[in-house]
């Protein structure tokens, strides 16, 4: 049986090695997302657990980053959905959170590394900004092996078992 605390581990460890995650508003955009690369900051990331915002490096007129913009001037601050499906299709994970909106230069110098620059004509470009994401909450999913549960399906056993405990809502 696994606890709240490995799967919110072995969440950690999928995004840290795969990254991507689909981001978008909870609110609006009739629940448009889209794909960005996540940024964790290798200090915080200690004993299997990360504890910090997700950064996700994007462009001055990107869409989703003048929406937020737009909600801080008002005073606000918007509400993120983001998606995660690792890699081997293991790990699932829905989040919710803050977003907010960065310019600051030691965290883009922090951050940056060759993936990244490969977008921007480098650290000094115009565009260049940072969208936050603090993470407070997320529903994850652990794969039981669906190959094992269509097995079972085939020969009349209920596979819902295999899941049971591979379901956690945890706090970030």
């Amino acid at each position: 049986m696994a606890t709240d605390a490995e799967i919110r581990s072995k969440f950690w460890k999928a995004l840290k090695s795969d990254m991507t995650m689909f981001l978008g508003l909870a609110e609006g955009e009739d629940g448009h997302a889209r794909p960005m690369t996540a940024q964790l900051d290798d200090e915080l990331y200690r004993d299997g657990e990360y504890h910090g915002p997700l950064w996700f490096f994007t462009a001055t007129d990107n869409n989703l980053y003048q929406m937020i913009q737009q909600a801080e001037a008002g005073g606000g601050q918007p509400r993120a959905m983001a998606h995660f499906a690792s890699k081997g299709h293991d790990v699932w994970a829905t989040l919710h959170g803050g977003l907010s909106t960065s310019r600051d230069r030691a965290t883009i110098d922090r951050l940056w590394n060759r993936f990244v620059a490969a977008w921007y004509e480098g650290k000094d470009d115009p565009k260049i900004a940072l969208i936050r994401l603090d993470p407070e909450d997320a529903e994850i999913w652990i794969d039981a092996s669906s190959l094992v549960a269509g097995i079972k399906m085939l020969i009349g056993i209920d596979p819902k078992q295999d899941y049971k405990d591979k379901v956690a809502e945890v706090k970030l």
